[in-house]
């Protein structure tokens, strides 16, 4: 099958998603505009494997590429596994969700009354009030009051956009035509492939989502819930990027106060999404969400119910996919050098300047990828470093002289295959990784890419037409057998970036690898002991190019291989979490930690037999814990002087559970867990 590559669907080279003619068939009900499946409704069971795979000796196992469950740990975990989805938000996807486990309570939009339990809006719908601003001389990240007036009836809210969601169904991405079409997808199960044929919108791309009920009137955050509309549908994405999401979230030092101590009111969301760009369209999709209690989003829903949901854990980094993914391989930040590991300056078209043009409310004068935060004369600096500055807790930029940060999404240096992919990508980094550590201590490790093999045999072919071009698009065009691979993400593989690990064939292959490894390797109880899962863009959630269902059914089939090597599961930890919220609203609390971040609130999901119960985990965090989980369960030392896991962990009071007192300061998620006591749960029979 080839593949529509007319568009790059997100700066990573990625699988487009076309625009194409709509196509209805009898089988889709009516009301529908693109099809509908049943996923909500499924009976999402236990699926055991055929054949001999599901027979285990475990008499003499070897967990973990031969030193898995040998390495002392300080817990019963001797496998990690973390699964990254992409862009949604916390009150986004759980907004309406009533936590099962006993006295549990949970900070969402249905307890704090800004949307009842249909997803109508509740008795405090003001706490959610977004405003517009008048145009202002430079870059802010905090508005003044005096130049905000709130959305209403007379000064609309920029609507939600269809934006480039899919128009039809496509013979060469999804929504596919056929479920033959769709089969190219092999990291779900093969009964559920008809999700990758039903959710386009029938709508022209960059229109009012007409699909949403109340389009074209609404005030404030709204359900992805009606007639024309569910989680089986793709939607139109909103921007999140750094600048921009700083921006979002209209943070003061003026406004802090002992329960939101950094003083982020996140109010402009719509605002900014109408105004930073002439031709932007994502508008007002940022204020949407799904309703967990009325049936959407039913596996991450089931899996909280059962485990455990973490309400106050956020995206390290603003704005989106690279720079998160790189902050969650190395606690810090990528920045732009000679690719021998010296800092330098970067193409001066890549430089950003958020200040306004002039005659204009907010459109951005150079929306770049790179900033030297270390000099407050750079545009958008110094609203930010003084910010930072004024806060109530010792929050530092930590911006090295004369290095400029990678702020946005940037390609590796590295090609799958570990050529040099040149151009304007960021050069080969020599920041340490988590990879690092773990090689240095003999501790296994592995990154499992979705369509990693296809993305390799195009990486090779496209160094073989031209080492110094290397084109993907091209050679998948001319290797259908392969063009999956263009739908790899290679900026969401922070060890991708790493000379330490793509350098050297040999690290290289044996700790970069597919998706189909992971699942083999959870079969042959040859799990390493730290996992990271990154589905591809078919499957990753992502708005626009992928959706919620596809998203778990891609967790399915890894947990489903869990659950049919029970001894194994016994002493794995899961982590389902998302790179970013994607630029979607969220109510939570936010602790602005460096110049980088922190960002908005997303679900994380923590699965193993010590943190069943349907419980809630308040303490703060973001995806830096993950790597202070890994250290502290194998003994390892923060990664550099100046990565986030020399951070402590948080105190808090009794009366806020949410605001660390002791700031900045973020969880390693040891009390998540109960370790004591051990109990066996399906994760989905």
């Amino acid at each position: 099958m080839a593949f529509n590559f007319k568009q790059n669907w997100r700066t990573s080279t990625a699988l487009c998603v076309a625009s194409t003619v709509f196509v209805a068939t009898a089988a889709y009900a009516a009301h529908y505009p693109g099809g509908h499946s049943d996923w909500d409704n499924r009976s999402h069971h236990k699926h055991h494997d055929n054949g001999d795979s599901a027979k285990h000796d475990h008499g003499d196992k070897d967990h973990g590429n031969g030193n898995g469950d040998k390495v002392k740990t300080a817990s019963p975990i001797k496998h990690v596994i973390i699964l990254i989805g992409e862009n949604r938000g916390l009150d986004h996807t759980f907004g309406i969700y009533k936590p099962k486990g006993k006295g549990q309570t949970i900070s969402n939009l249905l307890s704090k009354g800004i949307v009842n339990e249909d997803g109508t809006p509740g008795p405090n719908f003001a706490q959610a009030q977004q405003f517009s601003v008048t145009g202002q001389n430079s870059f802010y990240i905090g508005a003044p009051q005096i130049s905000k007036s709130p959305y209403n009836a007379t000064n609309q809210m920029p609507q939600p956009n269809t934006a480039g969601t899919p128009t039809g169904q496509s013979d060469t991405s999804p929504p596919f035509k056929t479920i033959a079409e769709a089969s190219v997808e092999k990291d779900m199960d093969p009964a559920d492939l008809d999700i990758l044929t039903t959710g386009f919108s029938g709508l022209p791309s960059n229109v009012l989502d007409t699909r949403v009920p109340g389009a074209g009137s609404l005030t404030g955050p709204f359900p992805l819930q009606g007639q024309q509309i569910s989680d089986d549908d793709y939607t139109g994405d909103s921007t999140h990027r750094f600048y921009q999401d700083w921006q979002q979230e209209d943070c003061s030092a003026a406004s802090a106060n002992k329960n939101n101590n950094s003083g982020c009111l996140n109010d402009l969301f719509p605002f900014v999404m109408a105004t930073y760009s002439a031709s932007n369209k994502s508008m007002g999709n940022s204020m949407g969400f799904y309703n967990a209690q009325q049936g959407q989003a039913p596996v991450l829903k089931m899996l909280a119910d059962r485990f455990t949901l973490g309400d106050n854990f956020h995206q390290s980094f603003h704005g989106g996919t690279g720079a998160n993914h790189f902050m969650l391989g190395t606690g810090d930040a990528g920045f732009w050098s000679d690719g021998n590991g010296n800092p330098a300056t970067p193409p001066t078209t890549a430089i950003a300047n958020p200040n306004p043009v002039s005659g204009s409310v907010n459109r951005y004068t150079v929306d770049g990828n790179f900033t030297d935060c270390s000099d407050v004369s750079h545009p958008g600096v110094k609203p930010i470093v003084t910010y930072l500055n004024n806060l109530p807790y010792a929050a530092e930029p930590n911006c090295k002289p004369n290095h400029f940060y990678m702020l946005n999404n940037v390609n590796p240096g590295y090609l799958p295959n570990g050529a040099l992919s040149g151009g304007s990508n960021l050069p080969p980094s020599p920041v340490r990784t988590i990879g690092d550590a773990l090689i240095e201590k003999n501790i296994s490790w592995a990154y499992y890419g979705g369509a990693y093999n296809d993305a390799v045999a195009l990486s090779n072919a496209a160094v073989a037409a031209n080492a110094s071009k290397p084109d993907l698009n091209a050679a998948a065009l001319a290797d259908p057998a392969h063009a999956l691979g263009v739908a790899y993400c290679q900026i969401c593989n922070p060890f991708q970036y790493a000379t330490s690990i793509m350098a050297n064939p040999a690290v290289r292959q044996a700790h970069i690898k597919d998706t189909a490894d992971l699942i083999t390797a959870i079969q042959n109880n040859s799990l390493p002991a730290v996992s990271f899962g990154k589905p591809d863009g078919l499957l990753d959630g992502h708005p626009q190019s992928s959706k919620v269902d596809l998203f778990e059914a891609y967790a399915l089939n890894v947990l489903n291989a869990l659950d049919n090597n029970p001894e194994l599961k016994a002493e794995t930890a899961v982590f389902i979490t998302w790179d970013e919220a994607g630029g979607y609203w969220d109510s939570g609390y936010i602790q602005s930690i460096d110049y980088f971040g922190d960002g908005p609130r997303m679900p994380i999901l923590i699965l193993s037999p010590y943190s069943t119960g349907g419980k809630v985990y308040h303490n703060y965090g973001d995806h830096v814990s993950l790597l202070k989980f890994i250290e502290r369960n194998w003994g390892l030392q923060p990664l550099t002087v100046r990565s986030r896991d020399n951070l402590p962990n948080p105190t808090f009071s009794k009366k806020n559970e949410y605001v660390p007192t002791n700031s900045p300061a973020l969880s390693d998620m040891f009390d998540a867990f109960d370790f004591s006591k051990p109990v066996t749960l399906s994760y989905t029979e």
